[in-house]
């Protein structure tokens, strides 16, 4: 049960899983986030489907997960209704190809067209996930400050072994830090 009064309780949490091997870690952080009442829809990229199904968010989060952009849904506009219903967008884990689309404002897929249909006081939060040289790459840098610009959150990475094997920065967030950040923006 959430404890009385939880900030998340009640609120509505848009979920964008990408193509990362971190993707598996979007299972904690639905599980996590729905004990303490709020509610998640995922949108899964077809990439992050590689990583993980969707039956095991569904399951988590009791909740059908957006994989097309061009799937029939209810009677509106998926990516738009979800726009409106969402208090919180967190993209996580976040690519580099994601951040330059949404950088770009690039919309070709469901979860890029959910995040630039988003009503601008809805916080977008990113949870970067990659190798290291990728996020310390010029291009991922230039696309993360155009991103912070314009007021979305960057939970940067952590540092350790990565799927590759290297150590360094590029592991996702631990589930605590992110839902530490969803909270802190859904507070103001």
């Amino acid at each position: 049960m959430p404890p009385r009064g939880d900030p998340l309780k009640g609120r509505e949490l848009v979920l964008g899983v990408t193509g990362s091997i971190a993707a598996y870690k979007a299972a904690d952080l639905v599980s996590a986030v729905v004990k303490r009442g709020l509610g998640v829809t995922v949108v899964l990229t077809q990439g992050a489907s590689a990583f993980i199904g969707p039956l095991t968010l569904a399951t988590l989060s009791r909740r059908p997960v957006v994989t097309d952009l061009f799937a029939p849904a209810g009677t509106g506009i998926e990516h738009v209704d979800l726009s409106e219903r969402a208090d919180v967008m967190l993209v996580a884990p976040a690519t580099a190809n994601v951040l330059a689309k949404l950088a770009l404002g690039l919309a070709d897929d469901a979860l890029t067209t959910t995040a630039l249909v988003l009503k601008r006081r809805t916080p977008l939060l990113v949870a970067p996930a990659m190798n290291t040289r990728m996020w310390k790459h010029p291009a991922t840098l230039e696309n993360l400050d155009r991103l912070k610009a314009r007021g979305v959150i960057v939970i940067p990475p952590a540092e350790g072994v990565l799927a590759c094997g290297t150590e360094g920065w590029g592991k996702l967030a631990g589930v605590d830090v992110l839902v530490a950040a969803v909270e802190k923006a859904l507070a103001g």
